[in-house]
Formats: C-alpha cells, sequence, structure tokens
C-alpha cells in the first residue's frame, strides 16, 4: 500500500511509486505552493452569508472570546489576549502567509466566477482513495493517523485549492508521444546508481572534488563529514538510482548518464544558486522489460498528474505576482508592488536609443 509521505525538497531522484503517493496525499502541488493554506470558504454564497452577520452579533462574539479564560493556574487566567500574542508571537508568520495564499485563491475565484462544489470535492476523495486501495473511511483514519488531518481540514486545506486553482488554470493537459516515450525511458529503462556530495560553496566544493578524484574510494567518507545534504549524507552519499529525463537536476541527469566506469567521479555539477554537486558513478540497474503498449494507460495517468501539477504551480505563481501583498507583521510588501515599481522605475529611467 502506498505511503502517506511526501519527498523532501532534496528529492534528486524520488523513485516513481513513491513520488507518486506522495502527489496523491499532497493534493498536488498545492500543498507545497500554498504551504497547507486553510479555505474556510467553500463557495461564494458562503462568503457572503458570512457577510450578512449583523455588526453587533459579530462584535459581541469577538468581546465574549476575548473576555474568556482559557486556562486557570491557581485562581490567575490565562487570557485570549495573552494566548493570541503568544500563537504570533510562535506561529503569526507562517499563519498569516496561510492566509494571504487563501485569499488570493478566493479573490480570484470571486473575480472569474468559479466554483467548486462540496459533491466535486467529495467525487476527488473518492477517487484518490480508491488509488489506494482504500474505502473513503479508511483513507480517512490513515490520514488523520499519518498526517494529522481531520477529515474536514484534508477537504478544505488540500482537495479544494487543488481544484479551484485546476479550474483557474483553466486549460487542458496534453500529453504528446515524445513525453509518453521519456516517461517509458525514466520507468522502465536504465537507471545510473552513484552517491552524491553537494556543498554550498564552489570554493568548498572544489577541495571536495580534488581529495575524491585523487581517492575514489574515500567517497563515502566525504560525503559523511562533507555534504550538505542531511539525507545522502548519512547513507555515506547513496541516492536512489538517478533516471534519464525526470526527477534530478538536468545537471545531474547528464553528467550521470555521460560516466562508464564505475568509480568514475564526475566534474563540478552546479545545481542550484548555491548548491555544488559531485557524483560518484556505480553502474547503472537493468531495464525492466516491458511491452509499451500493456502499460500505457498508467504512464498516461502519471504523466497528466505531473502536467496537471505544473498547471497548477504555474497558476498560483500568477496570482502571486499579480496580487499586491503588504505584509505588516513581517514589513514586506510584493506582487503587484514589485510591477508597479519596476514600471514606474522604466518611466524615470527611459532607455538610451542612438
Amino acid at each position: 500500500m502506498p505511503q502517506l509521505t511526501t519527498q523532501t525538497p532534496a528529492k534528486t531522484v524520488a523513485e516513481s511509486r513513491s513520488s507518486r503517493s506522495g502527489i496523491l496525499i499532497g493534493g498536488t502541488l498545492v500543498v507545497m505552493i500554498a504551504g497547507g493554506i486553510a479555505m474556510q470558504v467553500w463557495r461564494a454564497q458562503s462568503t457572503q452569508a458570512a457577510e450578512q452577520k449583523s455588526d453587533g452579533s459579530s462584535a459581541t462574539t469577538r468581546m465574549d472570546a476575548q473576555n474568556t479564560a482559557f486556562a486557570r493556574v491557581n485562581s490567575e487566567p490565562i487570557s485570549y489576549e495573552a494566548l493570541a500574542k503568544e500563537c504570533v508571537e510562535r506561529y503569526g508568520k507562517e499563519v498569516l502567509e496561510n492566509m494571504i495564499s487563501r485569499l488570493i485563491i478566493q479573490q480570484a475565484c470571486a473575480e472569474r466566477g468559479v466554483v467548486v462544489s462540496e459533491a466535486e470535492v467529495t467525487q476527488q476523495v473518492i477517487e484518490i482513495s480508491k488509488k489506494f486501495g482504500l474505502a473513503v473511511d479508511q483513507y480517512y483514519k490513515l490520514l488523520e493517523a499519518e498526517r494529522g488531518l481531520s477529515h474536514a481540514q484534508y477537504q478544505r486545506d488540500i482537495i479544494w485549492p487543488m481544484l479551484a486553482l485546476r479550474k483557474l488554470a483553466g486549460k487542458e493537459v496534453t500529453i504528446t508521444p515524445e513525453m509518453m516515450k521519456q516517461a517509458y525511458q525514466d520507468n522502465y529503462g536504465p537507471r545510473v546508481k552513484a552517491r552524491m556530495i553537494v556543498c554550498d560553496k564552489q570554493r568548498r566544493a572544489q577541495e571536495v572534488w580534488n581529495k575524491a578524484k585523487a581517492n575514489p574510494d574515500d567517497f563515502d567518507a566525504l560525503a559523511r563529514d562533507n555534504s550538505v545534504e542531511t539525507n545522502s549524507r548519512a547513507l555515506g552519499g547513496v541516492i536512489p538510482p538517478i533516471r534519464k529525463n525526470s526527477g534530478a537536476h538536468e545537471n545531474l541527469r547528464k553528467a550521470a548518464f555521460a560516466m562508464e566506469v564505475p568509480g568514475e567521479i564526475s566534474g563540478i555539477l552546479q545545481i542550484g544558486p548555491n548548491q555544488f554537486a559531485i557524483l560518484k558513478f556505480e553502474g547503472r540497474t537493468e531495464p525492466v522489460d516491458h511491452d509499451p503498449k500493456d502499460v500505457q494507460v498508467q504512464l498516461q495517468a502519471d504523466l497528466t498528474e505531473r502536467e496537471v501539477q505544473k498547471m497548477v504551480g504555474e497558476t498560483f505563481d500568477a496570482l502571486q505576482k499579480s496580487a499586491r501583498v503588504d505584509n505588516f507583521l513581517t514589513g514586506e510588501s510584493r506582487g503587484a508592488v514589485e510591477q508597479a515599481s519596476a514600471t514606474r522605475e522604466a518611466a524615470l529611467d527611459p532607455p538610451v536609443t542612438e
């Protein structure tokens, strides 16, 4: 049965099934993009109904909450205000960012007339639970046990925003024959077995590379002592087999498949703004013999899920950039503000023409 775990950011070469399980349980990239946003409104009607509450009733509710003692220690109460202040100090930045993300999606849905019904959310949960081979109630129990998500939290925090962003994207996913070919190679073709060291400074990477090149047998010890990638460092640099077309950074994939001799050390590969990797080639896995026609349906489903994630991510990125966000807790502003600032700078400093 698939495990309800999500891969870490360092998952350069995650296995297909584990990755797919993490994707399903995470509700695609929405979880990473929106940081577990708490969608409190199912539909525009719900928002309108909430807004129709009288100001007097709302004020009374707030006053009741603020006057409530949430705990008492030897007759001394812990008030709502004290608890709220403590919560803001500890978790305010994260929670506020989640609320900002939530509101960005809500506003986009209201502007474009996008509605996600409870029936759609329920149906999506049913479809996901079937992929895990579980009844819906069993699936919810597993979610709560392994992810700490209640029935309601999963629906509103994960499924609702995923479906909303899919609708906001408004595009159909297209799977090309070339994509199918690459997916077949990734799933059933040979993969490169390797160890990896990641350094956060190029000078440090050069020092480690010199030692690895001189003594390839010391690579595992060098990884334990120098790699900043914690998961593989503990294993002496061991990483999951690298696929040819996906998973790892492009520079890693190209270097891995260019090596042929066990023990060979790659060059220094930049895989991020401050990430420099070194690989040690340890061979290749044996390809799995399958008729492409027999696995076409599954490959199509996997590719579709991957492209949907990409589409959802791009949609949310665009929404963030078009929204003006002033975060008074952190003192930061972004989105439309940055665009307006860039426009003003361009107007004040026009390009020089011959």
